[in-house]
């Protein structure tokens, strides 16, 4: 006989749960793209209006968006992620897409840390422990720092330390979400969602 394994969910105050990452694929119309095009530049700069907001990328299709669009866009938190989301401008905005798109947008969310852990195979739901996801980002964090340290000390000595930290932070985190973490999570997948 086999018990299942309880999870229990983490709850937190209003404004303590981080900022909210949302990702929205959607699949536009052939002949649709320059207009989608000119919608999604209009809907973030709307969505930049609003208080929290973090800032929007659009992956465009390709074999690795299924070739569909893809707009991420983040929050400070839920209630102002909420906010724009339950807007009157935003429903405005959608309305104008209905001619532009075919079938139905997927929408995923994450708080914090599982952003730089979603596997698209995976239920939305389901998620690595806190723990797993703390322990995985200090080591690859603590890595890529040394080693971009070490690669480019030439180029980084005679930067300012404000200028060196803000390179170094930059190169960490573009390497973190489209080289290292992608391939990091597929490679750790059975222990992480263990």
């Amino acid at each position: 006989m086999s018990s299942a394994k309880n999870t229990k969910p983490t709850v937190c105050q209003p404004g303590d749960e981080g900022p909210i990452t949302v990702s929205i694929s959607r699949k536009v119309k052939l002949g649709s793209e320059a207009e989608y095009e000119n919608w999604v530049s209009g809907v973030i700069n709307a969505a930049s209006s609003y208080p929290g907001h973090l800032g929007t990328n659009v992956l465009r299709p390709s074999q690795a968006t299924n070739h569909e669009y893809v707009i991420i866009y983040r929050f400070d938190n839920y209630a102002n992620c909420q906010h724009w989301e339950q807007s009157e401008t935003r429903s405005e905005w959608l309305a104008k897409l209905e001619s532009l798109v075919e079938g139905e947008a997927v929408t995923k969310r994450g708080t914090g840390l599982e952003f730089w852990f979603d596997l698209p195979e995976l239920p939305t739901q389901k998620h690595p422990s806190p723990h797993k996801m703390a322990l995985i980002l200090i080591i690859v964090v603590y890595v890529l720092v040394v080693a971009i340290n070490l690669a480019f000390a030439p180029i980084l000595e005679p930067m300012s330390f404000w200028f060196k930290t803000l390179t170094i932070v930059v190169a960490q985190v573009l390497l973190m979400t489209y080289v290292v973490m992608p391939r990091v999570t597929r490679l750790l997948k059975s222990w992480l969602y263990s």
